[in-house]
């Protein structure tokens, strides 16, 4: 069947498979790229200070929202590389439901204690204004960043890695417009950025959904699918909720990071922000990588062919590891140039510090090809609570890098406390990955020998 990872060469197959992927990543860090140069050139950088002294916290909960929405696709993966439609189709049922009430708990509760969340982060008083409406609007608009995450992680669970990137495309050509609308036209401020994003969001969850409906049959719910089931349920949760929490944990170091430095003033949160915004944007080839290997992992896992779980394990973590060896030289090289996308040429003070930054990610950028593959492999095998410790070890490195050594260093333990974590990481998740692996390859063995 059109889509399925379980036949072909596994190199081929992750490497078609991730381009979408990758250049969905690309199109969504472009227009999260474009709020940020937009508000920093024409608002300042006070404005761009503004715009990520929370970017810490929106991990913390987007993240939760992305990796739930991860988790529950994996068991709709699992049952169509084991051709079981039925049992798909009433997963995705039940995850629907669990994704409802959580994008409605989440909203709720975030958007009463915005104001809580900024002051514990503590951004400082010439920015918090700004910062609040812009975090905010965020927040009211966890609905939509739910419903397309989890409608384009059941396209990718069946092999369709196009579509949601046909979509996320379009919608941040559309967010690009809506920025300078909001912003310059509307002199919305930073208020604007974020309704743009939102807005943008929202429009790309909506096509998914109207695409699903016309064109997978596949996926369109039976009568008989539509029944929900506590037992599901429990599957989906086991596998969503350490997802979710891997991200929210690791977001929990990012945030004890994030108030160090903003404890520092607000040239250093310009400059952190800056060198956040390249930060994601050169991850998005590791998150194509990953999500690829799992989704091939999931597949042939469920296909019960461990032989080409562990091939495509190793080929996804050579390209990933590839690619970072190559970007960390291209950091190096362009670092400055690439933090003037943001920060005014005039400014050298924060130029200096954001380039300092970058440079500095640039010489580990390595190690997340290890961090990232693995660690989507284990939970694309079932194992996602093994997973969620190497977020408690990121999480463990960014406290004690930021209560440690940011009062001893300032800013320059800042630049080193993100590889002290990947590396953390690394030491933990590539020898869990190998033993998963094995495990599941022996026991797979003596199910065989068994049954004949």
């Amino acid at each position: 069947m059109k889509g399925s990872m379980t036949q072909g060469k596994p190199f081929g197959l992750i490497l078609r498979f991730s381009i979408p992927l990758l250049l969905g990543n690309l199109f969504q860090q472009t227009y999260n790229m474009v709020d940020a140069a937009i508000v920093g050139q024409t608002l300042g950088a006070d404005a761009l200070a503004a715009v990520g002294s929370s970017s810490s916290v929106q991990f913390f909960v987007l993240g939760f929202v992305m990796g739930m929405c991860v988790g529950f696709s994996i068991p709709v993966a699992q049952r169509f590389g084991a051709e079981d439609y039925s049992g798909m189709r009433r997963f995705i049922f039940s995850g629907s439901i669990w994704a409802a009430l959580l994008g409605g708990t989440l909203t709720l509760v975030t958007s009463v204690l915005c104001g809580t969340i900024l002051h514990g982060l503590q951004v400082p008083s010439d920015i918090f204004s700004m910062s609040y409406s812009y975090l905010l609007i965020i927040f009211l608009g966890i609905p939509f960043t739910i419903v397309y995450n989890y409608l384009s992680g059941i396209l990718r669970s069946i092999g369709d890695s196009k579509t949601p990137f046909l979509f996320l495309a379009m919608s941040a050509i559309i967010n690009i417009f809506l920025d300078f609308f909001c912003i310059m036209v509307l002199h919305m401020g930073t208020a604007g950025a974020a309704l743009a994003t939102i807005v943008s969001q929202a429009i790309s969850g909506i096509c998914c959904l109207v695409l699903i409906i016309r064109k997978f049959d596949i996926l369109h719910l039976r009568k008989e699918d539509r029944v929900f089931s506590w037992e599901l349920s429990r599957r989906l949760l086991v596998m969503g909720l350490p997802m979710g929490l891997q991200f929210s944990i690791t977001a929990i170091g990012s945030m004890v990071m994030q108030s160090a430095n903003n404890s520092l003033g607000t040239l250093y949160v310009s400059a952190f922000t800056a060198g956040m915004k390249i930060k994601q944007f050169m991850m998005c080839p590791f998150d194509a990588f990953a999500t690829a290997v799992s989704t091939f992992a999931s597949q042939n896992y469920g296909a019960r062919k461990m032989d080409r779980v562990r091939k495509g394990i190793i080929q996804g973590t050579a390209m990933a590891v590839g690619y970072g060896l190559a970007a960390g030289i291209i950091m190096i090289l362009a670092g400055r140039t690439m933090c003037m996308l943001f920060v005014d040429s005039g400014n050298t003070q924060v130029l200096d510090a954001a380039y300092l930054y970058v440079c500095r990610m640039a010489i580990f950028w390595w190690s997340l090809g290890f961090l990232n593959t693995e660690r989507l492999s284990i939970q694309g095998l079932g194992y996602a609570g093994k997973a969620v410790f190497a977020g408690v070890i990121e999480m463990i490195c960014r406290i004690v890098v930021s209560f440690v050594f940011v009062p001893m260093f300032g800013y320059n333990a800042i630049t080193f406390a993100d590889q002290v974590a990947w590396i953390g990481g690394c030491l933990y998740v590539v020898p869990m990955c190998i033993l998963i692996v094995c495990r599941l390859t022996k026991q797979m063995e003596i199910e065989n020998a068994l049954t004949e």
